[in-house]
Formats: structure tokens, C-alpha cells, sequence
């Protein structure tokens, strides 16, 4: 049944301890059957990812069709009603807009001895964006992924979405055309995450591989990484409502089933001041679970993962809870939500005030609605235009400028025993090879004059195979 905690009980700390334990850990028993996946496309290439496509989405594929055509791509996006289109369009304009205003400035300075200094941002030149298939297509994921690679310059960017019993998603193609993907291969799975990643005779590999996916989808992005970057790891849904008794019910129960609709493993968590509100909420989450069409799902969520935390002060007590749990999505429908998320310090996004529900986010709001899950939020952020951008930094010295710092980097590499890195500062200084012997401060592995090594030639003690003047070897003898 779904938590109930209180934290004047004195068993509050331990129970709340619990519940973050209780939360799911990454499924890792997939991994070997990936691994043999992996492996398996990086040695067969395009045979491999057509074979698993027979197998898993029952479609037969040569290499002629993995790829979608304009012409397909196009006729399944103009199936889609205008009234979605339009939704759609109005999601993709919000979402760039944001998005372009993430995009960092470069520096560039001299600073005070002469040096030139500067950081520069580009673009990953090739990105793989994998889209979920089947009843888990969602365009807005699409778009979630695809405008902030776009915003940021990436050159290339493929999509890979499986086309179970090959039916192709019209909201996915329309997105994709929205976003402006550049190419999309009907493949999904494992398979297709390795494709990406390595390269086939047909797709070519990307640099970063980004977007959901299922168990098997998360593991071949852990499993691939080094090779290529990925966003990250993300795990089932969150969600975190800190509410006072000023709110209706009923919306603050329709906030949580919004993200335990998603999966069973999902989280919804309720914080408030007030144990009849809680109540309140209780009953109004059991109303909603009747009239949803995702009711198995999201009862499950509630009833294994859901939880209600009764606090004696909102402003006080809860922000320290929220840094605990870090939660993917964080609702502050309170009076005054600023000074509450003025004091919270982990969540992958706050959705600050009374009418702002998180699934205004998940689709128009702008922000992108790929968020860390599982706590990650303690220490990452979500997914955004840097993410597809490298930082390069810059340093430049003139003459003048390297005989003011440099003699610091020679002592440096001196004094970590480096000697070639040292050198190439002062062979630039006119300076002493820093390696060399000092007879004022001896190295350990120099020689030392006052203690002969044994292997030294002693002159009161000639050594047997040296050539004696007054007897001379008799191989020099009777040379003619």
C-alpha cells in the first residue's frame, strides 16, 4: 500500500530511509544477452541488425529499406490531424526557444603577465537519437531530443525507431520533421544502439547517442559508452508534489498519476503541512485511478511506490527532504513557490505555483523533459544544448609571456620527476636542463663521486680484461 509517513512519528528517519532504498535499482541481468548483441552487430554489421529486426519487430528489412524515404516520411507525418500538428508545432517553437538561449558565449582574454586565454564551444559533428517504438512512441521525446542537437550546430542527426509488425508512428514522423532529424532507420533494440555506435556498411556511426528507451535499449548505452558519449542512464519516472491545504485536491492527485501512469516503477510523492489534505488527495487519486485508461500502471506505482509525508512546516522541513529524495520532477504548489525552490538545491526541474502542472512541462513548457532519475539529480542536470557542445579551452604565450610563467612549470615538472616536460619550457628559456645533475642536491639516481658504484673501474685494481702495457694480450701478438 502506498507510504504514510509523518515526521513527528519516532520512526519517521527510518522509514523515510527506506523509502528511498526501496527505489529500484538499474536492471543489469539484460547485460549479457546485450553484450552478445553488441558484439554481434560490431561483427556483422548490417546482417546482424536486419536479422534481430526479423526477430524482435517481426519486419523483414534489406538494406534498401532500413532506411525511411522522404516519400514515407512524409506520407505517415501527413496522416497526423491538424489540431496535433498544431500542438505539435507549438511545442517545437517553445522548445527551440528556450533552447536557444542555452547556447554559452565564448571567452577569449589576455590576463595580466601577457597570456592570451579563451574557451570556445562546438557542436558534435554526428548525433544518434533512439525513439522508443510501439505504445511507448512520444513525439514529445522527439522533439525533447532533437531541437537542442539542432540549436547547437550537430551536422548530422540520425534517429533509429523500431516499425513493430511494420507500423510506422505518424506523430513520431511529423516530429522528426518538426525537428529537423536528417535520416531515420526503422531498426530499434539493442541492435540498433550498436549500429549507431559502430557503424554499419549502411548507417553511419555517430558521436553521441542520446534518448529512452527499455532495459535492453539502457544497457547497450552503458555498455557502448567510450565509444561514443550518451545523455545518461535514466531510470522510471519521479515525481515530488510539495502542496499546502490551499490546493483542490483533485489536482494535486492528477500531478501524481501523471508520472505513475508512466510505469509501474514509477514514484509519485506528496508533501504537505496537513494530514486532512493528505487524506484528501488519497481519496481523490483513487476517483482518478477509475477513469484512467493506464489504471493497471499507475495503481501499481501508487500502491508499491507512491508515498504521503506529513511535515509540521512546509518552508522549514521540506526542502531538506527534497534534496534527500532529488527527484526528477519537483512541483511547489504552494503560496509562494520561489522562496520554497530558493532553498532546494537537487531537482531535475521545479515547476514553481499552483497552475503549473509537470505535464506542462513534459510537452509546451519549453524546458527539455529529459530529466535524471533515481537521485541523479544530486549530481547531473537534465538534457540541454551543451549536452550536444564540447568546450575547448585556449592558451597562448608569446616570448615575453612564457619567461614570466614558465620557470614555475619547470620546477613543477621538476619536482614530479618529469624531465621532458620541463625541458620543453626551458629549452624555450635558455635555462638549465632541469634533469640535470645537481651536486648541491644530488638525485637519487645520480652518480656520486664519493661512493664508487662496483662496477666502476678501479685504477689500484685492474680489472682482469683490461689491456696491460707491460703484458701484452696475446691476441695482439704476431699480427702481420
Amino acid at each position: 500500500m502506498t507510504a504514510e509517513l509523518t515526521t513527528t512519528d519516532p520512526g519517521f528517519a527510518a522509514a523515510f530511509a527506506g523509502l528511498l532504498a526501496a527505489r529500484a535499482a538499474f536492471d543489469t541481468s539484460v547485460d549479457p544477452v546485450v553484450a552478445d548483441i553488441l558484439a554481434d552487430v560490431r561483427d556483422r554489421g548490417d546482417a546482424a541488425v536486419l536479422e534481430y529486426t526479423q526477430r524482435f519487430d517481426r519486419v523483414h528489412l534489406t538494406t534498401d529499406t532500413m532506411r525511411l524515404d522522404d516519400e514515407t516520411i512524409d506520407t505517415a507525418a501527413g496522416r497526423v490531424d491538424p489540431e496535433t500538428l498544431a500542438a505539435l508545432n507549438t511545442a517545437a517553437e517553445r522548445i527551440t526557444r528556450f533552447h536557444e538561449h542555452q547556447k554559452p558565449q565564448d571567452i577569449a582574454f589576455t590576463d595580466p603577465t601577457g597570456v592570451r586565454l579563451g574557451q570556445r564551444h562546438t557542436p558534435v559533428d554526428a548525433v544518434g537519437l533512439y525513439v522508443p517504438g510501439g505504445t511507448a512512441a512520444y513525439p514529445s521525446s522527439v522533439l525533447m531530443n532533437a531541437i537542442p542537437a539542432k540549436v547547437a550546430g550537430v551536422g548530422r542527426l540520425t534517429m533509429v525507431v523500431p516499425t513493430p509488425d511494420g507500423v510506422i508512428n505518424p506523430l513520431v514522423m511529423a516530429a522528426a520533421r518538426l525537428a529537423g532529424v536528417d535520416e531515420i532507420f526503422r531498426i530499434g533494440g539493442a541492435q540498433a544502439v550498436a549500429a549507431l555506435a559502430y557503424g554499419t556498411d549502411t548507417i553511419a556511426a555517430v558521436d553521441k547517442i542520446v534518448g529512452p528507451g527499455n532495459a535492453y535499449v539502457a544497457s547497450a548505452k552503458k555498455q557502448v559508452y567510450g565509444t561514443v558519449g550518451i545523455d545518461m542512464i535514466a531510470g522510471p519516472s519521479e515525481i515530488l508534489v510539495v502542496a499546502d491545504a490551499d490546493n483542490d485536491p483533485a489536482w494535486i492527485a492528477a500531478d501524481l498519476l501523471s508520472q505513475a501512469e508512466h510505469d509501474e516503477a514509477a514514484q509519485a510523492i506528496l508533501i504537505t503541512d496537513d494530514p486532512g489534505f493528505a487524506a484528501a488527495v488519497a481519496k481523490a487519486v483513487e476517483g482518478h485511478l477509475a477513469t484512467l485508461h493506464r489504471t493497471a500502471i499507475a495503481r501499481t506505482s501508487w500502491e508499491h511506490h507512491g508515498a504521503l509525508i506529513v511535515v509540521e512546516d512546509l518552508l522549514d522541513q521540506a526542502p531538506a527532504l527534497v534534496d534527500r529524495i532529488a527527484p526528477e520532477h519537483l512541483e511547489l504548489a504552494v503560496a509562494d513557490p520561489d522562496a520554497l525552490a530558493a532553498r532546494v538545491r537537487h531537482a531535475g526541474a521545479i515547476f514553481l505555483g499552483r497552475h503549473t502542472p509537470e505535464a506542462v512541462g513534459d510537452y509546451v513548457g519549453g524546458p527539455n523533459h529529459v530529466l535524471p532519475t533515481s537521485r541523479g539529480a544530486r549530481f547531473s542536470s537534465g538534457l540541454g544544448v551543451l549536452d550536444f557542445m564540447k568546450r575547448t579551452t585556449l592558451l597562448g604565450c608569446d616570448a615575453a609571456a612564457l619567461a614570466t610563467i614558465g620557470p614555475a612549470a619547470v620546477r613543477l615538472a621538476e619536482a614530479e620527476g618529469l624531465g621532458a616536460h620541463g625541458l620543453s619550457v626551458a629549452i624555450r628559456l635558455n635555462m638549465p636542463r632541469p634533469d640535470a645533475a645537481q651536486p648541491t642536491t644530488p638525485r637519487p639516481d645520480a652518480a656520486q663521486p664519493t661512493t664508487p658504484r662496483p662496477d666502476a673501474a678501479q685504477p689500484t685494481t685492474p680489472r682482469p680484461d683490461a689491456a696491460q702495457p707491460t703484458t701484452p694480450r696475446s691476441t695482439a701478438a704476431g699480427r702481420a
